[in-house]
């Protein structure tokens, strides 16, 4: 187990979203996400400490109107990350106009580039339209699972969305991301169930797990035999209230 190490360089980088469901206050069950733009954001503050020359997020999830890597436009640039989002200036916008600067970072092999995307279909159909600017053996596309999600707890659910995501995007899934939690109420044991059904996954396609995110009060309980670098997760999209 290793915590953060930059792996490679890398030009496109897609982070897949999907819905689960947990339990607020009273008992009732509430709607929430499997954090792939909290981890995008993570992971790019990780990289531009690796990598020199430029480094991007392009925000092109058209699907989630919260907590999208845009919302921290400001916060990312005083960070050294260029943030690349619609052509509407306008971050709580659900605008499914695309900037025409995304062809920048696809084309230049310089530039570091991380693709956030919408994690359905709907979503994953959106960079099939830049599928003829991205080299297959330049990219890296990761599938985020939360296995406390709904219709995710287990690895023929999580392989159904990424053969569904896989025929939408038109680019093959070449990692995972272990990221199951319950915001800040995530133990070691939620971790661990996701581990499995990721382990389960990785065996039957032969997709390596690439990362283990979980909140940074946590990274010194994972077993150093767990597969994948941990990338301590700080929240940063999501007010206290939402926690």
């Amino acid at each position: 187990m290793k915590v953060f190490e930059y792996l490679s360089q890398i030009v496109g980088l897609a982070y897949l979203e999907i819905e689960y469901l947990d339990k607020g206050e009273g008992n009732k069950w509430r709607k929430q996400r499997s954090g792939k733009s909290e981890f995008t954001v993570n992971y790019a503050l990780q990289l531009r400490k690796e990598v020199e020359g430029p480094l991007s997020i392009s925000d092109l999830d058209v699907v989630n109107v919260y907590f999208r890597s845009r919302g921290k436009k400001e916060f990312l640039e005083e960070n050294g990350i260029h943030l690349i989002s619609s052509s509407v200036d306008a971050p709580t916008l659900d605008i499914p106009a695309l900037s025409a600067e995304i062809h920048t970072p696809l084309l230049n092999q310089e530039h570091n580039n991380i693709i956030d995307l919408g994690g359905d279909k709907v979503g994953a159909t959106v960079i099939a339209r830049y599928r003829n600017m991205i080299k297959d053996d330049d990219y890296d596309m990761f599938f985020v699972v939360n296995a406390n999600r709904e219709k995710t707890q287990n690895a023929e659910e999580v392989m159904k969305y990424i053969d569904e995501i896989e025929t939408a995007s038109k680019l093959k899934v070449t990692g995972l991301i272990n990221n199951t939690h319950m915001l800040k109420a995530t133990t070691i044991e939620d971790i661990e169930k996701g581990q499995e059904v990721c382990r389960e996954v990785s065996k039957q396609r032969n997709i390596p797990i690439r990362f283990i995110s979980c909140l940074e009060s946590l990274v010194d309980q994972i077993p150093e035999d767990f597969e994948g670098d941990v990338v301590p997760i700080h929240l940063y999209l999501r007010d206290e209230w939402m926690m």
